[in-house]
């Protein structure tokens, strides 16, 4: 048996065995608009700016490649303006630097 929990189809078995471990299942949002949006807003980017502007494609092989540049592009050179327009990756590395100076040092 399963219940509908909006997008995704969970079985009801897996919504008890987290019940009953004291846990909450991640499908589904807890009473607020919010759930997922993270992650819907960059699916939705992702769509735009790669699938439906590259397309057609000629097969499977052809996004799988696509979307490995395209996520390549967006955590290493995009810039970001809440990273003070550094890209991601340097913004976290930039911060880890900060935080524990040891981390990018030379290994001995």
């Amino acid at each position: 048996m399963a219940r509908s929990t909006g997008w995704f189809i969970t079985p009801i078995g897996d919504v008890n065995t987290c019940h009953d471990a004291g846990a909450v299942c991640s499908v589904g949002s807890r009473g607020d608009s919010y759930d997922n949006a993270l992650a819907e807003s960059t699916i939705g980017l992702y769509k735009t700016e790669l699938i439906h502007r590259r397309g057609p494609w000629k097969g499977l092989d052809d996004v799988g490649i696509a979307t490995m540049e395209w996520v390549d592009w967006y955590n290493n050179r995009r810039l970001h303006s809440a990273c003070n327009d550094l890209p991601p990756a340097e913004f976290e590395a930039l911060y880890r630097t900060k935080i524990n100076p040891t981390i990018l040092t030379a290994a001995s």
